[in-house]
């Protein structure tokens, strides 16, 4: 009895092995490649429910992004099956696409302050010189109010 429940324990952690290592595919893409794709498709997959320049919502870019890097969809998942398949190494490559993205999202954040900054500066500069303008408009209505008692002045004592 002890034999056979010693093999039943043997079975179970032998059948226990992680046999889900793929086989390293022929045309696999570099992992610093693997990176930046999964970068570019992060950006794409969000950006789909964004309106773009002609207002148009809901448009697939992945296959921009396919060509971008020059490659198809198939080499993209057999070389994602064969990176899941070394989850240590996956992880890592998530991980460089995942910070590379943050920071980009934090240079795209300094330059829209500086871009916001600059546009309230352009405000405040219109503002002050309409504010000149309708001073001049004021005074100049001013002057004409004071030719015009001068006029009416000069026809009172014509009279």
């Amino acid at each position: 009895m002890k034999k056979i429940s010693y093999l039943l324990i043997f079975i179970m952690i032998a059948s226990c092995t992680s046999n889900t290592i793929f086989e390293k595919p022929k045309d696999l893409i570099p992992r610093d490649t693997m990176s930046l794709l999964l970068q570019e498709m992060m950006i794409a997959s969000s950006a789909k429910f964004i309106k773009n320049k002609n207002q148009q919502k809901n448009i697939n870019y992945m296959p921009f992004v396919y060509d971008r890097f020059q490659i198809d969809s198939t080499r993209f998942e057999a070389s994602n099956f064969y990176y899941m398949s070394k989850i240590d190494l996956y992880q890592e490559i998530l991980e460089e696409a995942k910070t590379s993205i943050i920071a980009r999202g934090d240079v795209f954040k300094k330059i829209q302050t500086r871009l916001d900054s600059v546009k309230k500066d352009s405000t405040d500069k219109v503002r002050n010189y309409q504010k000149r303008l309708d001073s001049l408009k004021i005074l100049g209505k001013l002057d004409t109010l004071q030719l015009n008692n001068k006029l009416l002045d000069e026809v009172i004592t014509k009279e």
